[in-house]
């Protein structure tokens, strides 16, 4: 584990050695700290998330399953993704980032009117526009429709849905339609993704339907982020898949596992957070510098000004 591999930085090097009397399980070039029990899930079911840090980050409820997405699609490897509510795809493109560095890529697709509704808002033509520029580098295998789910329906054959995605109007009538519509379109070795299963305020459902559809199908759910469902409706699921569901009946792995993807996804959060704080300032302090610069050249004397230059000169 100590050895340098290839893209892995002498700093990856020395914070392994730094990680004395824990167990590492190489992630990219991110090494996820773990326990010897978790070691051994890792093994099995936790494989290389490969780099899951995500490039797209905005205000979404999604942020903290992006580093889930990156491990998910190589575990399942699927050969046709559907997502059902995108808005401003910050979970597509981390499906999307992951599918990229598969041997085979997905054929993946991006299912919404980006019109909004009662829950997401309603919103401009402008996060429309700002997802096709996203989804343009991708565009070899990531098709946006821009249509409703029902209309959509007709575009895929049944039993073709490797992974499908489900993240559009939350009451508990519209996310069993979604999902039951679908359901046919599943593949054997299909895998449903539910948002939201933790939120019960106002008229969301989607834990309800969770409830009920996790008692006949093998599952794994977590908690952070708003809750996520996994349910595996094929048949023959891939071995990583079989082995995640299969944790649900060991209670502290089950946990340890939900606590290595909720830390990341905490992670990429807070650098959400960061990234915020930042723009807010400079929202703040530009006009407020500009005032000040101008105010300055004027009243300032010309020799103050001239030794100014010459100081800031020196300085870049």
């Amino acid at each position: 584990m100590e050895n340098q591999e290839c893209g892995q930085s002498i700093d990856d090097i020395k914070s392994a050695k730094r990680m004395r009397g824990r167990h590492v399980v190489k992630s990219g070039n991110v090494y996820m700290q773990s326990s010897g029990a978790l070691m051994n899930i890792a093994e099995t079911a936790l494989v290389d998330a490969n780099d899951w840090w995500p490039e797209h980050i905005t205000e979404s409820a999604w942020l903290e399953h992006t580093p889930f997405a990156a491990w998910l699609m190589p575990a399942l490897q699927p050969k046709l993704l559907v997502e059902l509510g995108t808005h401003r795809a910050v979970s597509y493109m981390a499906f999307c980032q992951a599918n990229a560095k598969l041997p085979i890529p997905a054929k993946c697709f991006a299912v919404d009117t980006w019109q909004g509704d009662e829950h997401a808002g309603r919103y401009s033509e402008s996060i429309f526009q700002e997802v096709q520029n996203l989804n343009r580098p991708y565009g070899n295998f990531s098709t946006l429709l821009r249509s409703s789910f029902e209309d959509a329906l007709v575009k895929f054959e049944d039993r073709s849905i490797d992974l499908l995605h489900i993240d559009g109007f939350h009451t508990y009538e519209a996310v069993s339609n979604d999902f039951y519509s679908w359901l046919p379109k599943m593949s054997q070795r299909g895998i449903v993704l539910f948002h939201d299963t933790e939120v019960r305020s106002k008229d969301f459902g989607v834990w309800r339907l969770w409830s009920e559809v996790s008692k006949k199908y093998p599952h794994f759910h977590f908690k952070h982020g708003f809750g996520l469902g996994v349910l595996g409706v094929g048949t023959s699921q891939s071995p990583q898949m079989r082995s995640l569901c299969d944790l649900v009946s060991e209670e502290k792995k089950y946990d340890e596992v939900r606590s290595v993807f909720s830390s990341r996804g905490k992670q990429v959060t807070a650098r959400y957070q960061e990234m915020s704080e930042a723009s807010a300032e400079r929202r703040w302090w530009t006009p407020f510098y500009q005032s000040l610069k101008t105010t300055w050249r004027a009243a300032a004397p010309a020799s103050v000004r001239e030794m100014a230059f010459k100081i800031r000169k020196k300085m870049d």
